[in-house]
Parts: structure tokens; C-alpha cells; sequence
């Protein structure tokens, strides 16, 4: 359910309270699929995404077991084109709406962490026989530990950890199986509000498949992704990270590669 890669530098550091919004921008293109044994597929396969996905963060005044509480929403807007053996679908519109809390440590000036439960509601449009799905067309509840270590004259790194349990599809009767992620940046503070460095993500499916209570084997995803990653921040409060990322290693998915922006303020 989760875009992995969308993440990368102070994805673990929760700002004061107040409101603030972040979007992201996202064009992916793949046109090859990966099957269990990680070899192209022999089919004539293309896919492009592109969205924009504006979040809205809540941080409040009160604490909770010592840390700052707050509350997310991330809204996808989605331009989705697949085509497949001669068959070609497009489709426009509101994605899965992702909502959850959190709450925020600081354990020192440079580390920063960030615990959160996330929940994918199936928002978006679903259509078993349209090839282009935006909408998944089940819930999935997902456990977040998001870490930054932030050095203004030095390393900065960041870790987002997610593990993922998604329901039943109730329209095919089909459960994906529980997903591994983690989105990471890694930099190096070239300049005054400057970070230059690589991200990427890691994906593991690590359960299997369930078709009709039957479970599908020699079928869980798995995929690994890195490129060149640069941010530029402010003392205005606002912030833009640009990235590239290929993918490598897969298995059960697309391959392809993403571009990715992130544009973050206060309100």
C-alpha cells in the first residue's frame, strides 16, 4: 500500500507544535515485470504514475508517555497509465487516503525519532476488471519508526521502518501478504542548509498470498532501490528535497525508476 521511497532526510524529526504541510511529487515509469525468480516476464508491459500528495500535520501541545503527539493525512491525486498485452487504461483521481498519529522524541540535538501507527483507507477507485487501479480496495494498518540524525555541519541520516498488514479484498477475495519497508537517506551537509547524498528504499513482502483461503506460493514481492538525493532548508521554515531512484533486485513486481520532490512548510 505504501509508495516506497517517498521519504528521505527528517522524516523522524517532529517540529514544534503547530500546523504544517508537506507535498510530494512523484513521476514513476516502469516497463518491466519481475517474476519469482527476479527474470523479465515475456509480456508487453508499461506504466507511469504520476501524483501529487499533499499531507497536512497536526503537532499538538499535549504528551503522551513522554512524547509530543500528532496527527497526519496524506490526500494522493493520481494520473495512472498502464498498459498490458495490447491493453491500455488510464485512469485520473483521489488515491487511498493515508491518516494516523504519532509521537515525537528528541533523545538529542542531532537524533530525533518519530513513532507512529499509519491507516490506509480504500479511498481511491477500484474496478476488478479495469486494468489501472489507483484504489487498492482494502484497509491496511501499518507500525512506523522513523529515526533522523541531523548534523547542520556533518553527516545526516535518516531511516524510516514500516511493517505493513493488509486486509482481505473482499471484491476478488484476495489478502496481500504483510510487507517490510524501509525508505532511507544518507548526506553529508555540503553548505549552509545544504544536503547532498543518496536514498532509496528496501521492500520485502514476507508473508504469502491468500486467493480464496488458499494460500499463493513462489509469489512475494521484494525490491531495492537507491540514486542521488539533494535538500535545501531555510531559516523561513520551509524546505525541498529532489531525488532519483532505480530499482534493482526485484522480484514479483514492476521495475522501473521514480522521481521524487518534497516540499515541506510551516503554516
Amino acid at each position: 500500500m505504501y509508495p516506497p521511497g517517498v521519504e528521505s532526510w527528517m522524516s523522524g524529526a517532529m517540529p514544534p507544535p503547530g500546523f504544517y504541510g508537506v507535498v510530494y511529487a512523484q513521476n514513476y515509469r516502469a516497463d518491466v515485470l519481475r517474476g519469482n525468480d527476479g527474470g523479465k516476464l515475456p509480456v508487453d508491459f508499461d506504466l507511469e504514475a504520476n501524483v501529487v500528495a499533499p499531507r497536512f500535520i497536526w503537532v499538538t501541545n499535549h504528551q503522551v508517555l513522554g512524547g509530543q503527539l500528532a496527527f497526519h493525512t496524506i490526500i494522493p491525486l493520481v494520473d495512472l497509465r498502464v498498459s498490458m498485452a495490447g491493453v491500455n487504461d488510464r485512469k485520473q483521481g483521489l488515491g487511498d487516503i493515508t491518516f494516523g498519529p504519532g509521537l515525537g522524541y528528541h533523545y538529542s540535538q542531532n537524533f530525533h525519532v518519530v513513532y507512529g501507527v499509519d491507516f490506509y483507507a480504500p479511498t481511491g477507485r477500484y474496478d476488478r476488471n479495469d486494468l489501472a487501479n489507483f484504489g487498492r480496495n482494502y484497509w491496511t494498518a501499518q507500525a512506523v519508526i522513523a529515526m533522523t540524525y541531523a548534523d547542520p555541519h556533518g553527516l545526516n541520516a535518516d531511516a524510516k521502518v514500516m511493517y505493513g498488514i493488509n486486509a482481505k479484498n473482499r471484491d476478488t477475495d484476495y489478502k496481500s501478504g504483510q510487507e517490510f519497508i524501509v525508505d532511507y537517506a544518507v548526506g553529508w551537509a555540503v553548505a549552509p542548509g545544504w544536503v547532498a547524498g543518496v536514498g532509496g528504499y528496501f521492500y520485502q513482502q514476507t508473508t504469502d498470498d491468500y486467493l480464496d483461503g488458499d494460500r499463493v506460493s513462489d509469489n512475494k514481492g521484494k525490491s531495492f532501490a537507491i540514486g542521488p538525493a539533494v535538500k535545501y532548508s531555510n531559516s523561513n521554515g520551509w524546505s525541498l528535497t529532489a531525488k532519483w531512484q532505480r530499482e534493482d533486485y526485484v522480484k514479483n513486481r514492476p521495475e522501473g525508476d521514480a522521481f521524487w520532490l518534497k516540499f515541506a512548510f510551516a503554516y
